[in-house]
Order: structure tokens, then sequence, then C-alpha cells
């Protein structure tokens, strides 16, 4: 039975081309550490899952984010989503740091989706306005400074303890790929993302309330940005201001390189976890490798264009 890379379906070939680049990182980066070290620490399992630990909280956000660009949307508040769930989870402490972080989540995710779907502003625009104003009101809350307070135990726990040598964050991490899938694969709702990505007017006319749909994705993203504050801070012990810049970004990259249409309406969840990888080990073999910043910058970069224009040059082809 012969294999064509052409009889693949759209959303398949993102995922195997980023499989492709996730194992030539992987190549490069042990035939570069037997050379200078004698060893390959990329192949160890401890290493891999130390890896996927830390990249367990880039995942989380990029399942949030993936719900908002199959609409068609874009979510820039994410960054102090997570600093504001995370600082006030960590200020509120005892059994109610997790609802309150969570609470932040649902709160600006619902402040978002409401401005987007019924004052129809562009959701960059306001997104981008939400997150200065959770900015500002971080600053306020904590007078400037650094806070103070510390990350609870069951913070700690789900961040940086590990269950039969498994880090707990990758059981969380899968936990929200499983309810991601189930969502937008067993749901009404989910069903919904994709029709009203794909179009909204044809998807409202066909009695799909599009509305609460775009305000249901904003609500998951915002939720998911606060549960990786929530675990970054018990990974670091505390919050801190401008914990979530380093994830919005990379959360974006990993969605659209993962085969999510930046346009919305198609998109594979598969793809994104990919794509989350793809960054992760990115990221790891260039520290291996002690790049500069700017290297890494310019490498980081031409990797994600390089294979954002091979699914182009493929979808060319196809069509």
């Amino acid at each position: 039975m012969s294999f064509s890379f052409a009889s693949l379906k759209p959303e398949d070939k993102p995922v195997l081309i980023a499989s492709g680049f996730v194992l030539v990182i992987l190549l490069v980066g042990t035939v570069y550490t037997m050379a200078t070290q004698g060893s390959a620490p990329l192949l160890s399992p401890n290493y891999l899952l130390q890896q996927l630990q830390t990249g367990s909280f880039l995942g989380i956000v990029a399942a949030g984010m993936m719900m908002v660009i199959l609409l068609g949307h874009i979510d820039l508040s994410i960054p102090w989503t997570v600093a504001a769930a995370a600082m006030m989870a960590t200020t509120v402490g005892g059994d109610m740091a997790l609802p309150t972080g969570i609470a932040v989540g649902i709160t600006v995710g619902l402040v978002n989706g409401l401005g987007v779907a019924y004052l129809r502003i562009p959701s960059m625009i306001f997104t981008l306005g939400v997150d200065s104003v959770l900015r500002g009101l971080m600053v306020w809350h904590t007078g400037g400074f650094a806070p103070q307070d510390q990350a609870t135990p069951i913070m700690r726990f789900l961040a940086a303890d590990k269950i039969l040598g498994i880090p707990v964050a990758i059981f969380v991490w899968v936990a929200v790929s499983l309810v991601i899938v189930l969502i937008l694969g067993r749901t009404a709702f989910g069903r919904a993302v994709y029709a009203t990505g794909n179009r909204e007017g044809a998807a409202y006319l066909s009695g799909i309330r599009t509305r609460w749909v775009i305000v249901g994705a904003f609500v998951i993203s915002s939720v998911c940005a606060a549960m990786a504050g929530i675990l970054l801070a018990g990974y670091s012990t505390k919050a801190y201001q401008g914990m979530g810049n380093a994830y919005l970004l990379p959360a974006i990259a990993a969605v659209v390189i993962g085969g999510t249409r930046i346009l919305g309406g198609q998109g594979r969840y598969a793809g994104t976890v990919v794509g989350v990888t793809l960054i992760v080990l990115l990221n790891s073999v260039l520290s291996i490798m002690q790049m500069p910043e700017a290297g890494r910058q310019v490498i980081y970069g031409c990797v994600i264009v390089g294979m954002l224009l091979v699914y182009g040059r493929g979808n060319k082809v196809v069509s």
C-alpha cells in the first residue's frame, strides 16, 4: 500500500510536516551534543520529561488560543491574563487560590467575548486594550513592586511535583487537551466553532448563536491562560509582573505551525500539540548550543517562516 503526500487530508499535512521538523531538531541537537559533549541528553527520558514539564505551560495557553484562532480572531490579552490570575491566586491563597485564578480567567474571557461579539470591535484591538487594563490593575494592586505572596502548596504540587516519575504539570496539560479534543470533536459547540470560523454569516443564518460561540471561545482561551498562570506561579513559587509576556507569540506560532488556519475554520488539536513540542525542543537545542539571544531569534523566526512556506507551497500544489 503506497503512501502519497497529496492524498492526505489538508488538515493532516501540517501535522506531518511539523512532526518532520521535530525529528530534524532532535537529530541536529543529538549530533551537536554527541560531537561536543560525548552524550545525547535530548534522548534522555528525564530530560524530555523536564522539557515537556516546562512546555506544558505553553501547551495549555496554546490550547485556549486555538479555540479563538479557529474563529478567525486573536487574543492578545494572554500575557496579563496569565500574570493577573497568578497574582490574584497567590494573594488570596489557601483553598480559594485556584478558584480565584480561574475566576479571573472567566471574567477576562467574558469581557473579551462580549466586546468582540456584541460591540463588534476587532479582537486584536479589543483584547490588546484589555491586556493594558489588566496590566494597570496589577501594577496598582502591587504598588509597582514585585508581589511578596508565595504560591500555595497545591499550586506547587500541580506545577513541580511528580507522580510515578512524571511531572504533574504534564497530566494537567493532558487533561486540558482531552477537554479541548472532546469539545471540538464531540459537541455541538465544537461544530459551531468550525462553522462560525468558516463563515460567520452563513452559520448565523443556519441557526447557530454565533455571538455566544465567540464568547465561549474567548472564555476558554482566558481560562486556559489563567490555568497556565497558576501553574507557572507554582513552578516559580511566586507570581511576578510580566510572567506571561513570553507566551503570547509562541502560543500563536504553535497553533499556526500546527495547521490551524489563521483566518479560522480549519485546524486539528493534534497539530497544536506538535507545534508546541517543536517550539519547546527548538528552544532547548538553541540553549544547549549556547546560542546568543540575537541568533536564537533569527533561527527561531526562520524555522517558523520556513515551515509555513513549506505548508503554504503544499496547499498551492494541491489546489
